[in-house]
């Protein structure tokens, strides 16, 4: 004998099947939702990447970590030749100076904004006074690119040399950076020199100024410094 438990009317069954039919599309669409929320979620994280552009500074305690992270990311790119790299750091609307030496000289360095120093790197036959060389008062004057290669010379410094706001300097060349860039953050690398004979008078600094634009940190000069006469 069958039990009557297992006997269904053709009705019942029909409403089973509706029953049945309707949990799944109510859980597909539950799902859905879940799906679209946590990809929501995902599209909203933020990042620390450095893609096209610079992340945000949120605390004081980020700004010295990220003005160094940024020095030393862009020294690498330099001591590569990886020049078109440095494009991102560039201020919006401040553009880069570059200084011959530790004296800045705001009516005579040269200052490129982003446009120009794209333009600049690819159009190597155009040259550009950049100062007088110290000793011999000779013009010097070179394309954008081997300026940095020549002068900037990034791969003469370990990125382990890094300060911020400090310079190991000590040349005789008057150094009117806080003058300048007043309350504007600076990291320095530094050379002590190399060969003996010289007496440490081949010691050599680079000097990297950061300002803010927008809530972010830009790069706003590259100033070279040596021994001067």
């Amino acid at each position: 004998m069958i039990h009557s438990s297992f006997l269904f009317s053709k009705p019942s069954m029909t409403k089973l099947f509706n029953l049945k039919s309707s949990i799944a599309a109510c859980s597909f669409l539950i799902a859905l939702a879940l799906s679209g929320c946590q990809s929501q979620m995902i599209a909203d994280k933020p990042t620390a990447d450095i893609s096209t552009d610079n992340p945000m500074i949120n605390t004081q305690a980020d700004n010295e970590t990220l003005t160094l992270d940024y020095a030393k990311d862009i020294k690498t790119a330099l001591a590569q030749q990886d020049y078109e790299a440095l494009i991102p750091y560039i201020h919006p609307t401040r553009g880069v100076r570059f200084s011959m030496y530790a004296y800045i000289q705001p009516e005579s360095d040269k200052v490129f904004s982003r446009e120009q120093y794209a333009q600049y790197l690819n159009e190597s036959d155009i040259r550009f006074t950049w100062g007088q060389k110290d000793g011999t008062g000779k013009l010097y004057i070179t394309p954008l690119p081997d300026y940095l290669k020549d002068w900037v010379q990034a791969d003469y410094f370990d990125t382990k040399t890094a300060t911020i706001n400090h310079t190991s300097a000590t040349g005789n060349s008057i150094n009117n950076i806080d003058k300048i860039y007043q309350n504007l953050d600076y990291v320095e690398f530094y050379n002590p020199g190399v060969d003996p004979q010289f007496g440490g008078l081949d010691w050599r600094a680079l000097r990297l100024v950061f300002d803010d634009y927008q809530g972010k940190r830009y790069l706003v000069a590259i100033i070279s410094d040596q021994w001067t006469t």
